[in-house]
């Protein structure tokens, strides 16, 4: 007896630091948010940003988590570098006065282990409007090269950019927007 509660005393003490909340900073070279929109119904054309940065922090245990991300407006690429120079002007991105855009999670839904969807407020343009993200294709795990822990995951949502006065053109540029964001994260 005299041994057996040291020992329960010890699993108990150490169980909090197993179910520690994990610390991921995101890869910026394996990291793509991009976003589709209607070009006057010819085509659905796509943009990404260039430069993110940011963190996710995950308590699979405890079902909670957090996502901070930051894209920096002025990385965007269209392939047209005059399109780029456009879309940085005050019209739409004002990126000279708003040179980053973020999204700030308030919550975290989890299905068992995997994370299944992302609630936060996504901020452009000085605008804040709550926005759910869908995650698919969670993985967890080591990276063959770098052997350390690394998550990577797609989201998806719908926003619309007049929400965020960014409506020139619309509705023949369609004011609905596919946001994706392919990320991956490294553990701190």
């Amino acid at each position: 007896m005299k041994r057996l509660l040291p020992a329960a005393m010890a699993i108990c003490l150490s169980a909090p630091a197993l179910a520690a909340p994990e610390t991921f900073v995101i890869d910026n070279n394996h990291t793509n948010p991009s976003f589709s929109y209607s070009h006057f119904g010819f085509s659905v054309q796509t943009a990404r940003f260039n430069k993110t940065s940011g963190k996710i922090v995950l308590d699979r245990t405890a079902k909670t988590g957090s996502v901070n991300v930051v894209i920096d407006t002025t990385s965007i690429d269209t392939i047209s570098p005059k399109l780029n120079e456009h879309l940085q002007k005050p019209d739409f991105f004002d990126s000279a006065q708003f040179p980053t855009a973020t999204f700030q999670s308030t919550s975290v839904a989890f299905d068992g282990d995997t994370p299944v969807s992302i609630n936060g407020n996504l901020t452009l343009k000085g605008v804040t409007k709550p926005v759910t993200l869908k995650v698919t294709g969670y993985k967890l795990g080591p990276n063959p090269l770098s052997k350390k822990d690394e998550i990577g995951a797609n989201a998806t949502a719908t926003v619309k950019r007049s929400d965020f006065g960014l409506d020139l053109y619309a509705p023949g540029v369609s004011d609905e927007v596919a946001i994706s964001i392919a990320v991956e994260a490294a553990a701190q």
